[in-house]
């Protein structure tokens, strides 16, 4: 068995817990460029080639280590922070701190031993890095927006008015580096005019499932590609009591926000969102929980197009098998 690594990472820095031997170690790095040099050599210190190095799935703190560990010829696994979560409650810990959660994973990866991470294509990641400069561009205008509802001096609305049309310009200019950089790729290109014919799904979400779901089509099942979303239902239930069902949300956070206001619009303009909507409305359901099952019926039929490779069509038989 290769030695194992757990890493804890925040934004400054990350711990680790090293088991070669049957000996552990542990140090702390910076999470930056130079403190990924210093793991290589700490990791060549203690004769280490090649390992299994798990962390857990934290956005742009973990991307980095990930892909350098990957580069470096180490087996990565980039697992759900929930999984991590529900190692350590079968374990009774209740104690948080850096260097039991570094233990904690690291044990989990030897348990467990879960699957190699690939790292997203070049193409890919490009996309992604895109469509995430672009959501907090959109969520830093609004805030500015709503900064001019409120009472101000004539010399700060002057000032908010001309960094709302910055941001604007700013979002306009991203938007178009999104749509060419997609033009680019004929992959992505033949993707994102399969979505796009979906009624609620426009460029800029097909652009976020693109650049958030990385291989769409290589799915085997929508359901599968919706417990990814964290768009599965989870029940609660207790013997003979019986709670409200919602949504699990143990997954990308980033896909289940990219679907919000387009399910909001299927329920109008996408015929087979908008009859099962009424359908979950007749039988009483509350109305956020018929949003969330839109969500989850709207990246059933996006998967159903792009597995396909057809426009979306209501009648299609193997998009209405996808959505079923």
């Amino acid at each position: 068995m290769l030695p194992t690594l757990g890493i804890d990472i925040s934004k400054d820095s990350f711990h680790v817990e090293l088991s070669v031997n049957d000996k552990l170690h542990h140090r702390r790095f910076s999470n930056r460029k130079a403190g990924f040099a210093e793991l290589s050599v700490w990791l060549t210190k203690h004769k280490v080639a090649g390992l299994h190095a798990c962390l857990e799935a934290t956005g742009p703190y973990s991307e980095a280590l990930a892909l350098y560990l990957h580069e470096q010829g180490h087996t990565v696994s980039v697992v759900n922070p929930a999984r991590i979560k529900a190692f350590g409650q079968s374990e009774l810990l209740r104690n948080k701190d850096d260097r039991p959660d570094a233990a904690l994973i690291r044990r989990f990866c030897e348990k467990q031993q879960p699957s190699a991470w690939t790292p997203p294509t070049p193409q890919l990641r490009e996309l992604q890095s895109l469509t995430r400069h672009l959501e907090n561009l959109l969520e830093t205008r609004q805030q500015q927006v709503n900064r001019l509802e409120a009472p101000n001096a004539k010399s700060v609305v002057k000032s908010l008015r001309k960094l709302v049309a910055q941001l604007q310009a700013e979002i306009q200019r991203t938007e178009q580096q999104i749509a060419d950089h997609i033009d680019r790729h004929p992959d992505l290109k033949q993707q994102c005019q399969l979505l796009t014919s979906i009624p609620g799904i426009g460029p800029r979400t097909a652009a976020k499932l693109l650049a958030e779901i990385e291989g769409l089509n290589k799915y085997e099942s929508a359901r599968q590609v919706a417990a990814y979303a964290g768009l599965t239902p989870l029940n609660n239930r207790s013997g003979t009591l019986r709670g409200r069902t919602r949504l699990s949300k143990t997954g990308n956070a980033r896909v289940r926000k990219a679907l919000f206001l387009p399910a909001i619009v299927a329920q109008q303009h996408n015929p087979i969102v908008r009859t099962f909507c009424q359908r979950l409305a007749q039988r009483g359901k509350p109305k956020m929980q018929i949003v969330g099952a839109a969500m989850r019926k709207l990246i059933h039929i996006a998967y159903g197009v792009v597995k396909s490779g057809k426009m979306f069509d209501p009648n299609h038989e193997l998009l209405l098998k996808s959505v079923s």
